[in-house]
């Protein structure tokens, strides 16, 4: 049930998100599903990210709500935590991210700041993409050890 109520929550960014998502398969890009994230690569879409945003300059992906648009496959995987941090952060804040998020950005800069590195919602992403990467980096026998015999 809280998944459902999450979904809609996040609901208005995402039919944004769905928009581009069908103009990124209309332009010759491709759309799938990972982990209830529809995610979109290539197209029209993948030529804006790659041109980039005032603030931030090129991207390699962009999340509104439950759909990620990427420049290619490999940006989506590459970039998967990160993105799933801001998937979390529309289930969070909703709507209402579209607001928070520049304005975080907008007050990072007026203390001097850089409104994309220091922008709390992309230190958060961030720091998840760093908790999967050592997650992935943690050798298998982590938990074992010897006996020295």
């Amino acid at each position: 049930m809280l998944r459902i109520l999450l979904y809609l929550w996040a609901l208005p960014v995402t039919l944004l998100g769905m928009l581009v998502a069908l103009i990124a398969r209309s332009s010759g890009g491709v759309l799938h599903r990972v982990d209830g994230v529809l995610e979109a690569a290539g197209g029209w879409p993948a030529r804006v990210l790659q041109r980039g945003f005032p603030f931030s300059g090129s991207v390699a992906a962009m999340t509104l709500g439950h759909v990620v648009v990427g420049v290619s496959l490999a940006a989506l995987t590459a970039t998967r935590a990160h993105e799933r941090a801001h998937v979390r952060q529309f289930e969070r804040w909703g709507i209402l991210l579209l607001v928070l998020y520049p304005l975080a950005g907008l007050l990072a800069w007026a203390r001097g700041g850089n409104p994309y590195r220091d922008n709390p919602f992309e230190r958060e992403a961030r720091a998840a993409e760093c908790a999967a990467r050592n997650a992935l980096e943690q050798p298998a026998s982590a938990g074992t050890h010897s006996t020295g015999r």
